[in-house]
């Protein structure tokens, strides 16, 4: 009996890649970038299931090349790469890979936080062009952390773990979510729920942790950005569009906020006009989840929810459970 054929767009790590050739022909794309369009038609069309990653663009177009695929397994958590709704429509599962990278996200949020307040990326750069020429009272001042405010839009898993590193810096906590925390997990976090507003007004770091939607696409506009304290500091590694990014160079620029740490980016790999040049933006390249052990795990799950869905079976991390009704 001849196995079924898996197509991967990219490579991912040998753990979950090994799973995969266990049980499946596998195809891997042979580029060490974004995909074309053509040659994700030409996977799509020959094989009985895609593993994707969050830059290719997968929509009912696609979907419509091959009435036999059997499943889309994402890389990655969220799924605005995917139009859901063209994928249900054709009883096509969609699976992705969540809970795994909640703890480095987290961490890196704070790497970002830690060094927009204290200028570390900034300093670092300083002393490499030789420009350091000693200690000084008023040198290079950045911004307290320790029992500053700390607000976080979306509480959910990664928002709590962020939250929950909070407590070692004495921070009261402001979030937002659609349904509160219990009252007992809002006091072990020092938590308060409040509406985006208050948050914006009273937080001195504001740490993104929402899902990209048409609600929350360019929920941090130039509004959003007046509303911040000229001292605060704002972090995003949710998903780049979440935060108009012009908006939020004008406003850098203009010392409307103090800083901002941007781990994604709304047009990603490409910045907005301007933003490189600031020295009061830490900008590393989408390392959320960028640890061995993060991406070997993610790898793994992918081809778990790609295999399960192959033997007919639901998959553990399905995202369209509707595909199966």
């Amino acid at each position: 009996m001849a196995k079924p054929k898996v197509f991967v767009t990219r490579a991912i790590p040998e753990e979950g890649l090994a799973l995969l050739r266990r049980e499946a022909e596998v195809t891997v794309s042979p580029q060490d970038g974004v995909i074309s369009r053509a040659d994700l038609e030409a996977g799509v069309k020959s094989h009985d299931a895609l593993l994707c990653i969050l830059t290719d663009r997968i929509d009912g177009a696609l979907l419509d090349l091959n009435p036999k695929l059997k499943v889309v397994a994402n890389y990655a958590v969220g799924v605005n790469n995917i139009d859901l709704a063209a994928a249900s429509a054709r009883k096509i599962p969609v699976t992705n890979t969540p809970g795994v990278l909640t703890d480095c996200t987290a961490d890196l949020a704070w790497a970002l936080l830690m060094d927009a307040a204290r200028r570390v990326t900034e300093g670092d750069r300083f002393i490499r062009q030789g420009k350091f020429k000693g200690w000084g009272p008023q040198f290079m001042l950045g911004r307290e952390v320790t029992g500053k405010t700390l607000g976080i839009v979306g509480m959910g898993r990664i928002g709590e773990a962020v939250a929950e590193r909070a407590k070692g810096f004495r921070m009261p906590v402001l979030y937002t979510k659609r349904t509160r925390l219990s009252p007992d997990r809002e006091r072990e976090l020092n938590a308060r729920h409040v509406e985006l507003p208050t948050l914006l007004q009273e937080a001195d770091f504001v740490s993104l942790h929402c899902p990209l939607t048409p609600e929350t696409t360019h929920m941090i506009g130039a509004k959003e950005l007046e509303m911040m304290k000229p001292s605060a500091c704002l972090i995003n590694t949710a998903r780049g569009p979440v935060v108009d990014e012009k908006a939020l160079v004008l406003a850098l620029k203009a010392g409307r906020i103090a800083a901002a740490g941007l781990d994604v980016y709304e047009a990603e790999p490409a910045l907005a006009p301007g933003l490189a040049e600031l020295e009061n933006a830490v900008l590393p390249p989408h390392l959320g989840s960028a640890t061995f052990e993060t991406r070997a795990k993610m790898a793994v799950i992918a081809a778990t929810n790609l295999l399960a869905c192959l033997k007919g079976e639901t998959p553990p991390n399905l995202v369209n459970p509707e595909a199966f009704q």
